[in-house]
């Protein structure tokens, strides 16, 4: 492979911020890998740090995504695609996720971005992760996209909504609507949440960051500037739900996941 690399990381700040029946707000640094899923054989050749499929101080394994059957990903979120009507003609897949750290991984939320073969984007499947061990995806066509005239000059940022089918947390009930704004990966990235409930926002969630290239001296970095990053995110997971409790946030009865692994949300406009 001698084409510049598309996979790279990203370092920036995870925002969650509740609204209601409580108010309730956390904030950390964290730093996420944007990988080309035709580029994961070189990297794990190129890199020292990074293994595909195999233990690794820093770490990438199809099983952790997808159906979980650890077969190659670019098959699986074809089919996804060709479901919904796409044909990406072999257009690049990139997914923005946590890798395993020293062999351990939990991603509340992973992205692919789906493009096509002149790097246009063609759809976003949001893979959403619970930690009863549960996983669904949400399948949105660009065709269901608006561009924002505030986006920066990356690009135009992408706006997409659907419902929520899907049990994330113990303290709110399955049902209302995701809305997304997603500024595609650049110079800088960014993925903005926000759930409503009844046409009225209760959760903000966000994270922002800027792009440094995939080589082991940044992922040393990385690594020492976030130790232990994965085995973080589940603690802090729980240690929020602690503090959701003790402010008297009500606990919600657990829902089964749809039938269907990926929701397929046909666009709006």
């Amino acid at each position: 492979m001698t084409a510049a690399l598309s996979s790279c990381l990203y370092e920036g700040r995870v925002v969650h911020q509740r609204l209601r029946p409580r108010r309730h707000r956390l904030g950390y640094r964290v730093f996420n890998l944007l990988l080309d899923i035709d580029e994961l054989p070189w990297l794990a050749s190129r890199l020292r740090l990074f293994a595909y499929n195999r233990p690794g101080v820093v770490s990438f394994h199809d099983r952790d995504h997808g159906d979980g059957s650890g077969g190659p990903l670019r098959p699986w979120v074809e089919e996804q695609l060709r479901r919904a009507g796409i044909d990406l003609n072999g257009g690049p897949i990139r997914l923005l996720c946590y890798p395993r750290i020293v062999g351990y991984v939990f991603n509340p939320l992973s992205v692919y971005f789906c493009h096509r073969p002149d790097d246009t984007l063609a759809a976003l499947l949001y893979e959403v992760n619970n930690t009863f061990g549960e996983r669904h995806c949400y399948l949105i066509p660009t065709g269901g996209a608006v561009a924002s005239p505030t986006a920066g000059a990356d690009g135009a940022a992408i706006l997409q909504e659907c419902d929520k089918l899907f049990y994330v947390s113990p303290f709110i009930a399955v049902g209302g609507r995701y809305r997304f704004r997603v500024t595609p990966p650049g110079p800088e990235l960014s993925l903005a949440i926000t759930q409503m409930d009844a046409d009225r926002p209760l959760l903000h969630a966000l994270f922002s960051g800027h792009r440094t290239p995939l080589e082991d001296r940044s992922l040393i970095s990385a690594l020492v500037r976030y130790p232990l990053l994965t085995l973080k995110v589940i603690g802090g997971i729980h240690w929020e739900a602690l503090r959701l409790w003790l402010k008297g946030v009500p606990l919600v009865h657990h829902t089964a996941p749809p039938a269907e692994l990926v929701t397929i949300v046909p666009p709006r406009f």
